[in-house]
């Protein structure tokens, strides 16, 4: 696809110029594109009716896949796709790419840590109707990142007040995300595949049910508890517990630059709360796209 074609096709999928302009260039989005134009799927259809929703390795060690499932069927969302995918720090700066520019360097390698956890559960979703699309209304519904901002009947709201980091799912803001992500998560041939079975419709929240119990056995369960992190860590350390959000953080930065080994999961918790998740007031490049704002871009 020709580039003034694809612009046109974003501009159709998203409000935002900026997004436009950014993916239009977007080796991504191109990817799904030619991909469902040679299998005789329109793509603006396809982004607009499907979602996708991501259960990242802290969903997987607070076991909750299965109250998210019960949630998307409670708000009138279908399952229609499920896949186990294993992750790395570049499959999340690729997911994260327009955002990251103002996430911390403590941040980053927090997240790092995260993706070694687990392999995640990506699901396909679909909604009772397109408009808003179904990306647009299944973000709305989740819930904010800041924990702060989640209200009741949102799905983050329902799988627990963790912090900044450890918020458990990610869904694409739009369609234009939607085809986006679909080229980061899944190479060609498992791309078809999950295209072919989104389209039948055909219910997958057994096969979701059945990848999550696999995950689960691969992935223990822990504590999202701050005093319990900060006591292995410390143990680990041979260190008295400090009392302040400061000196937690300068613990973990010593133990770093110092390229100590320490629980995974217990540096995660703990840094999660101590350490910045943002430097400076630079924006973000691409901000999230809003169910106000694609109602107000449309004719």
């Amino acid at each position: 696809m020709t580039v003034e074609p694809l612009r046109e096709l974003l501009a159709e999928l998203t409000p935002s110029e900026p997004k436009v302009d950014a993916y239009v260039g977007d080796t991504y989005v191109l990817e799904t594109v030619e991909q469902l134009e040679r299998m005789g799927i329109d793509a603006a259809t396809f982004a607009r009716e499907h979602s996708l929703l991501l259960l990242k390795p802290d969903a997987i060690v607070a076991r909750a896949v299965e109250p998210t499932l019960q949630w998307l069927g409670e708000n009138g969302f279908r399952v229609v796709g499920a896949q186990r995918v294993a992750v790395d720090r570049n499959l999340a700066r690729a997911l994260w790419y327009f955002a990251w520019n103002i996430a911390s360097p403590q941040r980053r390698r927090l997240a790092d840590l995260l993706v070694g956890i687990s392999d995640v559960l990506l699901l396909v979703i679909q909604g009772p109707d397109t408009e808003p699309p179904v990306s647009v209304r299944l973000t709305a519904a989740k819930g904010a990142t800041d924990p702060r901002k989640r209200q009741p009947g949102e799905l983050r709201y329902l799988l627990g007040r963790h912090s900044y980091l450890l918020n458990l799912v990610h869904s694409p803001d739009d369609p234009a995300d939607v085809l986006r992500e679909l080229a980061i998560y899944f190479d060609e041939r498992t791309r078809s595949r999950v295209l072919t079975q989104a389209l039948t419709g055909t219910d997958q929240t057994a096969t979701a049910t059945a990848l999550a119990h696999e995950l689960y056995a691969e992935a223990p369960a822990r504590s999202f508890d701050r005093a319990e992190a900060l006591t292995r860590v410390c143990a680990e350390l041979e260190r008295p517990e400090p009392e302040s959000e400061a000196d937690c953080a300068e613990l973990l930065e010593a133990a770093w630059a110092a390229g100590r080994d320490l629980d995974p999961w217990s540096v995660i918790v703990l840094g999660s709360y101590v350490l910045p998740m943002r430097v400076g007031s630079q924006p973000q490049t691409l901000l999230p796209v809003s169910v106000d704002d694609w109602l107000e871009a449309r004719p």
